[in-house]
């Protein structure tokens, strides 16, 4: 029982951690972001994670993160497949076809720096009212009640062993 707890305890911390991280931006300008799609794929798959840096320049081959021109909360991680003076063409590993719009270096948050698979899954849906209730609000509440018991438990032994 308590390797489970701890591992469910674990889990949710981890998940809980990349979730607010995701939200702030790390010490060294490090940001992590969420692959919706299988573009990318089988280099980074569907429901990873990336952990991307601003570089000073950008290559042929890099893999970017890189926010939409009209909407800086839409970003989007695919391979630098060509440079000219019009911007970035990039494309997705998986995509038969270059991206249609060339990405600026204004629009591109930073170079891939590692992916973890599947990791994405639970940190996305943290980020939803359903996912922070039940990954992160009950959990907390359980682990209160559960540490309150505890705490209880102590006292009351401590209480029969004055007696």
């Amino acid at each position: 029982m308590k390797v489970g707890y701890w591992l469910v305890l674990t889990a949710l911390i981890i998940v809980a951690g990349l979730t607010a991280v995701s939200a702030l931006n790390l010490p060294g300008n490090y940001k992590i972001f969420t692959v919706q799609s299988g573009s990318m794929e089988p280099t980074i798959k569907t429901g990873s994670i990336v952990v991307v840096k601003p570089q000073s320049s950008y290559q042929t081959g890099d893999v970017i993160t890189f926010s939409e021109k009209n909407n800086p909360k839409i970003t989007t991680t695919h391979r630098v497949f060509g440079i000219n003076d019009g911007g970035f063409i990039t494309k997705g590993d998986a995509n038969n076809s270059t991206d249609s719009a060339k990405v600026a270096d204004s629009q591109i948050m930073g170079k891939t720096i590692f992916s973890v698979p599947y990791l994405g899954y639970p940190v996305s849906f943290a980020k939803t009212q359903q996912g922070l209730l039940l990954l992160v609000i009950i959990p907390a509440i359980i682990i209160i009640y559960s540490e309150i018991l505890t705490i209880k438990n102590e006292i009351l032994k401590k209480i029969k062993c004055e007696k």
